[in-house]
């Protein structure tokens, strides 16, 4: 099988994807991220890797590891070459690329800070370059006014123009207002896809900021995949985990992806610092993070204050926060 992948990556897909090419056929029954996690700890212990599933001679591997999956299971899912190479072919006609966590040009970023829950897959389009500069990941609402949106693409302009790259979602509302931001700017963006990679990467206004290198799209989920609360749940760390800090503009409180992004940061994670909008009407979601760790957005308005934001934390009390947080 030679379809332009590692022999790891062939193996991983195998395992753990869908291999979509058009509609959608009945797969079998896929590793789930938490099972493949578990084997690819027990290959690790044993200094064996997935492309060694490949190998003619795997049956006593595939004994080794059938205290961990089925055996059986693991064979029904490799065996399903001829699918890879048809799904292969079909990316990358639509110049999407797949890297996995046993490649050299997996994103650095993903691998140091999530470790073994970074995932297993990552599907692109674009320069993947972007993806280890870090910068600012804006998050927000989906469902917000035009005044809303009118901030968010400023500090969308202001990334552009203080040379970072900025990080989102791709979903309508916040997310979607501060990628056109920096783009229209002519600024650099990643954008996280919780579903539809390939739709989006097809779409005509986006074709030439991919290969101009101003866009990249990414994607841990299938390239056809459609929408899915799970999913777009789980990108969230991804948004995080790629940016140096990260601005939630707007949240439900107590729900909602946006919300449970920002607690996760704030509670476990703790990859980059989380400020939060302080200024306008910000309902009960963006007091209650300020109350949970997150910093009150200090308005910069050069270059240079939006660089000190990422040079230093800021060293004020969770009292003096709110009081700042209160006082706009």
């Amino acid at each position: 099988m030679n379809v332009g992948l590692s022999p790891n990556t062939q193996a991983i897909l195998l395992l753990t994807a869908p291999l979509i090419a058009g509609k959608p056929a009945s797969s079998p029954d896929l590793l789930k991220p938490s099972e493949y996690k578990r084997l690819a700890c027990h290959l690790r212990e044993r200094q064996r890797q997935p492309a060694d599933f490949l190998s003619p001679d795997a049956t006593e591997l595939f004994r080794d590891c059938d205290v961990v999956i089925d055996s059986e299971r693991l064979r029904r899912l490799l065996g399903r070459g001829f699918l890879l190479s048809q799904v292969v072919e079909h990316w990358q006609t639509r110049a999407i690329w797949v890297v996995s966590r046993a490649d050299a040009d997996y994103p650095r970023r993903l691998k140091a800070r999530l470790r073994e829950d970074a995932p297993a897959v990552i599907y692109g389009c674009g320069d993947r370059r972007l993806l280890d500069t870090g910068g600012l990941a804006v998050v927000g609402s989906r469902h917000v006014d035009e005044a809303m949106i009118d901030y968010t693409m400023s500090i969308g302009r202001l990334c552009a123009k203080s040379g970072r790259t900025l990080i989102s979602g791709g979903a309508k509302g916040i997310d979607l207002a501060a990628m056109r931001g920096t783009l229209e700017a002519g600024g650099k963006t990643t954008g996280i896809m919780a579903d539809s990679l390939e739709r989006t990467a097809m779409n005509r206004e986006h074709r030439n900021l991919l290969l101009d290198g101003q866009l990249v799209l990414i994607s841990p989920y299938d390239p056809a995949a459609s929408f899915n609360v799970g999913n777009a749940m789980q990108r969230n760390k991804l948004i995080y985990a790629l940016a140096d800090a990260a601005l939630v503009v707007e949240s439900d409180f107590n729900k909602g992806g946006t919300w449970a992004g920002a607690v996760e940061q704030l509670d476990k994670l703790r990859l980059v610092p989380v400020y939060a909008r302080s200024t306008g009407e910000k309902g009960k979601g963006l007091p209650a993070l300020i109350e949970k760790g997150a910093m009150a957005w200090p308005n910069p308005e050069s270059t240079d204050e939006f660089a000190a934001i990422f040079e230093s934390k800021p060293e004020s009390s969770l009292n003096e926060q709110l009081d700042l947080f209160a006082g706009n």
